[in-house]
């Protein structure tokens, strides 16, 4: 395996991670800061307002987004595959 390939194969993986934690982590945090400036307005410091909109939120993504987050990592596992395939001959 070349420093190419491997650089290649690095730089997808990371892209292909970062795009994923951003689908997750994104909208958990507008509704975390939504529920932060409501708390503060309104000067309530109870600490399950604050964590439970943000788990719904994020396990409402995880359904909507699952289906296609999965379909990125098949598709970057069987590419994988085939280039080590293409590799070996």
């Amino acid at each position: 395996m070349s420093p190419e390939i491997a650089t290649d194969l690095i730089g997808e993986s990371l892209q292909l991670t970062m795009l994923l934690v951003l689908v997750l982590i994104l909208p958990g945090l507008i509704v975390g800061l939504m529920v932060a400036l409501f708390q503060a307005a309104t000067q309530i410091n109870e600490q399950t307002l604050a964590f439970l909109p943000r788990l719904l939120v994020t396990l409402l993504v995880l359904g909507v987004a699952g289906r296609w987050m999965v379909g990125l990592l098949m598709d970057f596992c069987v590419s994988i595959f085939e280039r080590a395939a293409a590799l070996v001959t």
